[in-house]
């Protein structure tokens, strides 16, 4: 599967990563959901770690189509809560 942070790359994830970056994905959409944005930063922010610890960067020459797409890094509550509604990033 392939990441992309906006701004910062993307990254080739194990399909086994899917479980807790969707786990992730769910929790923000309930933080967003209770507009709590403590929760959402702290883990807006374990998410991206996430993929970045646990995926392998691609080059830039590497043209990939990304299956999920993680907001920039010093997106504000307000942006970035806008992609974490209903299913939010990940499905499945």
């Amino acid at each position: 599967m392939i990441v992309r942070i906006v701004t910062a790359g993307q990254f080739r994830v194990e399909d086994e990563l899917l479980t807790e970056l969707n786990d992730l994905d769910n929790k923000l959409v309930l933080a967003v959901e209770q507009g709590d944005r403590i929760a959402f930063h702290t883990l807006f922010e374990q998410m991206q770690d996430l993929v970045r610890m646990q995926g392998s960067p691609l080059s830039e020459d590497e043209l990939v189509p990304s299956d999920v797409v993680i907001p920039p890094p010093d997106a504000t509550f307000e942006e970035a809560a806008d992609h974490f509604v209903g299913e939010g990033l990940i499905s499945g």
